[in-house]
């Protein structure tokens, strides 16, 4: 083999061997927003935040709607569950037990420390490519390739052990939080078990952890086990106003996700629980059966009049079932019974402008941009927010506010920082200067020009 065509080949195998290493698996996620759901993340984690020293308003804890049992914490303290995960979990024990863990990462810092296990397993990785091309370059092309292979391997297995032995520490801490937060451990066991079952039914090797990133369930239950049961809080079971709330928010997600005949199935008309009821008005309304999903509503409203989000989930059939006007009531209610909650405001915020798009009044299309950015300042990483405010500046004719609108939804959803640099910039052209609204459009106009940047020098480096 020519030199120039050795290097080329060992110059190709370690850009692939580094990007197995560094790079994830990509997968389109899409992030489920939910106000009760929020709310309740927000309630089980803060007490397990706090017990692993960390502050709770800097700490996000989402939902993603993906089947796979599984969740993950990652940059800036962020903790996502899949929505498979809450479908499986049985108990609000099981959630917490797996929040826990998670914070462990997080308190940790190990998004931030990922190197620490990928420089060695690089080393090793570009060591065994030096060696292999030399061996090439002398026609040894055998033996070179095989040198790399070695190398690949060799590396794989050292991030990998570093991986495990990072999990191992982060269930220990995971249940130093439970504890000390006053909460049972034995959901992280029976969560555990659970992911057991699912290693014997996928035929998973149960003697041998090399190859994984996390150490068999069955390794970590013995690991667990003494310590959990050692707490005085073991087997003193849920609390059972969370319990209730888990099962609801649980039902709620099961009907929004699963086809309708399997909610139906899993949630007979026999069953008169909050839950059942929740879980049947998403699956009567995913079959445009519009009145039976309003009676299962009514009937639980008529039990808590003041549930926002009972009255959040009425508003929200009406509305994506034609009657615009019949929406506005539960929905202004719930806004206000939750305390101005700015994902119930922004659905509001919609039901004004398919009201204002109907009578073409200015005033609805005036109370739904007031809504509608109350609801932004209190929380502005919601693009559907964003993406309502964008209609009413339409409607109006205002393009620079249209603009900085449609730049801000484009910051948001991570999408093309290209068009929210030209969104930014004509936005930055027509607003009065030195107003919070054109220093915005300058801030983003920053950030988005930094990201282009970075996307062409990605593509560079890749020539």
């Amino acid at each position: 083999m020519p030199r120039s065509r050795a290097f080329l080949a060992v110059s190709a195998l370690c850009l692939l061997v580094l990007a197995q290493i560094m790079a994830p698996a990509a997968r389109a996620q899409s992030i489920l927003r939910d106000a009760e759901t929020e709310q309740f993340l927000r309630d089980i984690g803060t007490p397990l935040m706090e017990a692993a020293g960390l502050d709770p308003r800097a700490v996000t804890v989402g939902l993603i709607w993906d089947p796979a049992i599984n969740a993950f914490a990652t940059l800036g303290q962020q903790v996502y569950f899949y929505s498979g995960l809450i479908v499986a979990a049985d108990d609000v024990l099981e959630v917490q037990g797996v929040l826990a863990h998670e914070l462990g990462h997080v308190a940790g810092g190990h998004a931030v420390r990922f190197n620490e296990g990928v420089a060695p397993a690089s080393n090793i990785s570009i060591l065994s490519l030096v060696v292999g091309a030399a061996l090439i370059a002398a026609g040894a092309g055998d033996a070179g390739m095989a040198a790399m292979m070695a190398g690949q391997q060799a590396a794989q297995g050292k991030f990998l052990a570093f991986s495990r032995e990072q999990e191992s520490r982060t269930d220990q801490a995971g249940a130093q939080f439970l504890e000390k937060a006053g909460v049972d451990g034995s959901g992280m066991i029976s969560f555990f078990r659970q992911l057991q079952g699912e290693e014997y039914r996928l035929a998973i090797p149960q003697d041998n952890a090399y190859n994984r990133t996390h150490p068999l369930s069955g390794e970590r239950i013995s690991q667990l086990q003494d310590v959990l049961e050692r707490s005085p809080h073991w087997k003193k079971g849920a609390d059972p106003v969370l319990q209730a709330r888990y099962q609801r928010i649980r039902a709620k997600l099961i009907g929004y996700v699963s086809e309708p005949r399997a909610t139906l199935k899993a949630y007979p008309l026999t069953d008169g629980s909050a839950p059942a009821r929740i879980a049947r008005a998403y699956a009567f309304h995913k079959l445009a059966e519009d009145e039976k999903a309003i009676a299962e509503l009514d009937a639980l409203i008529a039990r808590t009049p003041n549930d926002p989000y009972l009255l959040e989930m009425k508003g929200q059939v009406l509305l994506e079932s034609g009657r615009v006007k019949d929406a506005l009531p539960p929905l202004r209610e719930a806004v206000a019974l939750s305390g101005g909650n700015p994902l119930i405001a922004s659905m509001l915020g919609h039901a004004l402008v398919q009201a204002g798009e109907r009578d073409g009044n200015a005033e609805t299309f005036a109370e739904a941009e007031q809504v509608l950015r109350t609801s932004l300042a209190r929380d502005n990483q919601n693009p559907f927010g964003w993406l309502q405010l964008e209609t009413v500046y339409e409607r109006r004719g205002d393009k620079p506010r249209l603009a900085l609108a449609t730049a801000e939804r484009l910051n948001v959803s991570r999408g093309d920082p290209r068009a929210a640099l030209n969104a930014a910039t004509v936005a930055s052209q027509g607003l009065p200067r030195d107003t919070p609204e054109w220093l915005r459009a300058q801030d983003i106009v920053m950030t988005s020009r930094n990201q282009v940047e970075d996307m062409k020098k990605t593509r560079r480096s890749g020539r």
